[in-house]
């Protein structure tokens, strides 16, 4: 049989992803120095579990299994063979009582992954052997089983790593190693008497997203949005993903207070671009709470809250902005948790109050209807307006039974100032995307109007555009329902969910209101009134109402009305107003609009 004995001689890379890179080169050894190389090499150094074995044309035939050559050769009459035979005349005579008949041989690309299914599949022992590495049939290595386990226990260990650091679906780092990075820069400030700038990041309205379209294309949307976020903050600084919609940023080594705000403008500029997915062209906002270390806190974990507090404090100004800490924020999400089990005995304590938004008519200045909005009147945290706990109600489902008592007591205000001779005006009601689309929702109204004595003709329900984005087949007939016992339908916040407008020619919608954040600044901001113009062109297409949503100052009101708006609504004329406040707010507000009438024809 010609055959040559090998041994092994370089260093393996256990980083590639090949078996190739985990073979060490080897070279032939003559007859006279085999025995040498036995003892040095094979004897004597128990990582070479293994020699292969390979013929003349230098194919390889097996692998001496390192266990039964040392047993052998340790056996008493060892002396006695050296003397009659020489080493390699006693191997190749008794070649198959050392060699592993089956050993397991592949090409120099294969992947190290294939490699283990091969040995597991095989049988545990070339663990210990190792495999045969050839190139175009022929012998180039051998890869030896401590080596593959090796990488593979390197490469789970990096796993676990990026697993515990890294978020799997952006890449970012997770909230772990970005509390860790935070607690660092936060050392590193003391001692270099610099600022340390946090900012907590939310995504408005994701969740419509995933309701309507999956969770498939949110998590698309998560990783455009994480790409637009690195692309505004500096090489040096860290963008984390937190959980779900939320994500942080952390800058180290600052020396300007207002360097925050740059970067907190430059990300919500960045969000103009409309993401396409799937088909369907996304409008993109967000939230920044902003908080400095060590000026609005040292503690790291506070910090971190009041960041986040500063982001609720932005979205309840009408989201698509940012909002630094200050001390008179309520701080309510560092007690999200018994907020939740709160949130649940509300209804049943009957803590909730309604007030009341008026919406006035651009043509002739008359209050034509209000809009119920919910506020939560704490035992002890005092009045807390939707953004505090709408959120968490949504998540844990207790907002269905929450709609339904708005709906129930919008009814019954209507009705109370029915009786009191109040003018007959328009109550919106805003119905989430899970009561719309429980079973029964239809039917429970009827029961609401049948009980309260309301003319449903003075009702407008105010539905979100993701609601009306899912099963549309569905959502057009429960809206001809809703048509039939006579209610008015709107679409809230329109602009900011999606830009396939089809639904709107086959839905029965009475109404579009646009966004709040496209009227903010609309006077400075030439963009805004372009988009609101477009709006109110389709709206009139369509034999719609335009409404604009958080119109708060008097060059505000003048545009939208340039822009021939229908009806406004917002701080300009009042805030949202307790019933009674909403009376004599109404009598005020009627007895200026008759001076104004009496003063214009007087002119």
């Amino acid at each position: 049989m010609n055959t040559k004995f090998l041994h092994l001689t370089s260093r393996p890379t256990p980083e590639s992803a090949t078996v190739r890179q985990l073979s060490k080169f080897v070279q032939p050894i003559n007859e006279n120095t085999f025995c040498l190389v036995i003892l040095n090499y094979f004897l004597t150094d128990p990582k070479l579990y293994a020699l292969p074995v390979i013929n003349i044309m230098n194919i390889p035939v097996g692998l001496i299994d390192r266990h039964l050559f040392v047993e052998y050769f340790s056996r008493l009459y060892v002396p006695e063979i050296y003397g009659k035979r020489t080493v390699m005349q006693f191997l190749t005579e008794n070649l198959a009582t050392f060699t592993d008949t089956t050993p397991i041989i592949v090409d120099e690309s294969t992947c190290i992954d294939d490699a283990a299914k091969m040995i597991v599949s095989a049988g545990m022992q070339h663990m210990v052997t190792g495999i045969i590495i050839t190139r175009d049939g022929e012998y180039l290595g051998l890869a030896s089983g401590h080596d593959l386990l090796n990488e593979i226990t390197l490469r789970k260990q990096s796993d676990l790593y990026f697993l515990a650091h890294f978020d799997h679906l952006t890449g970012l780092p997770n909230r772990m190693l970005f509390g860790d990075r935070l607690m660092q820069a936060c050392r590193d400030s003391l001692r270099n008497e610099t600022l340390v700038g946090l900012m907590f990041i939310d995504v408005d309205r994701f969740k419509q997203v995933n309701d309507s379209l999956g969770h498939g294309v949110g998590d698309i949307l998560l990783c455009a949005i994480a790409a637009r976020l690195k692309t505004c903050a500096r090489e040096s600084d860290t963008v984390a993903r937190l959980g779900g919609d939320e994500f942080a940023i952390l800058m180290e080594n600052l020396t300007d207070y207002e360097f925050p705000k740059i970067v907190a403008l430059r990300i919500v500029e960045s969000m103009q671009d409309q993401v396409i997915i799937s088909g369907h062209s996304l409008s993109i906002t967000v939230s920044i709470g902003i908080a400095i270390y060590p000026t609005d806190d040292t503690d790291v974990t506070v910090l971190l809250t009041k960041a986040d507090t500063a982001m609720y404090e932005a979205k309840s100004r009408g989201r698509n902005g940012f909002c630094n800490y200050s001390p008179n924020l309520l701080m309510y999400n560092s007690e999200k948790m018994s907020l939740e089990t709160e949130l649940k005995n509300a209804v049943k304590n009957n803590e909730f109050v309604l007030h009341y938004q008026p919406k006035i008519s651009l043509n002739d200045g008359q209050v034509i209807g209000v809009e119920a909005l919910i506020r939560w009147q704490h035992p002890t945290r005092g009045l807390l307006s939707p953004i505090h706990f709408i959120p968490l109600a949504e998540e844990n489902g207790v907002i269905v039974e929450i709609g339904n008592w708005v709906f129930r007591e919008a009814c019954n205000q209507h009705r109370r100032w029915t009786d009191a001779a109040l003018p007959a005006t328009n109550m919106a009601i805003n119905v989430s995307s899970l009561q719309f689309r429980k079973e029964g929702f239809v039917e429970s109204l009827k029961v609401i109007f049948s009980d309260t004595g309301v003319n449903p003709n003075f009702i407008e329900i105010e539905l979100t555009e993701s609601t009306l984005m899912h099963n549309e087949a569905g959502i057009l007939e429960k809206l001809n329902q809703l048509k039939e016992i006579g209610l008015r339908l709107s679409i809230d916040d329109f602009g900011t969910g999606y830009s396939n407008l089809n639904y709107l020619k086959q839905f029965p919608i009475d109404s579009i209101k646009i966004d709040q954040s496209f009227i903010r600044d609309i006077d400075t901001t030439p963009v805004n009134e372009s988009i609101v113009r477009a709006i109110v062109t389709l709206a009139n297409s369509l034999s719609m109402t335009s409404i604009a949503e958080g119109t708060e100052s008097d060059s505000e009101l003048e545009v939208v009305k340039r822009c021939l708006c229908d009806v406004a609504q917002g701080y300009h004329y009042a805030k949202p107003l307790a019933p009674q406040d909403f009376i004599q707010w109404l009598g005020t507000f009627q007895s200026n609009s008759m001076k104004d009438t009496d003063q214009l024809l007087l002119t």
